[in-house]
């Protein structure tokens, strides 16, 4: 991972930790409704220590039913 965006992937995954907890999803819960996405990556991208392809931050967005604008305000 590039470090002059670490602040950005932290900001995102604390913003995606929030939307999946405001939901009452667990990790795992969120994990089955994404295919080939399990639980210990989404871990990863909530901690920011995961560098994530934009497709798979499109799939956690579907999944959780928010705009990934939303992550960007």
């Amino acid at each position: 991972m590039d470090s002059n965006y670490f602040s950005i992937y932290i900001n995102i995954g604390e913003k995606l930790k929030l939307k999946r907890k405001s939901k009452g999803l667990t990790q795992q819960q969120l994990a089955d409704k994404i295919t080939k996405l399990d639980r210990s990556k989404i871990s990863d991208i909530e901690n920011g220590k995961e560098d994530f392809l934009l497709s798979t931050l499109l799939k956690i967005c579907s999944a959780l039913e928010i705009e990934p604008k939303d992550l960007f305000e």
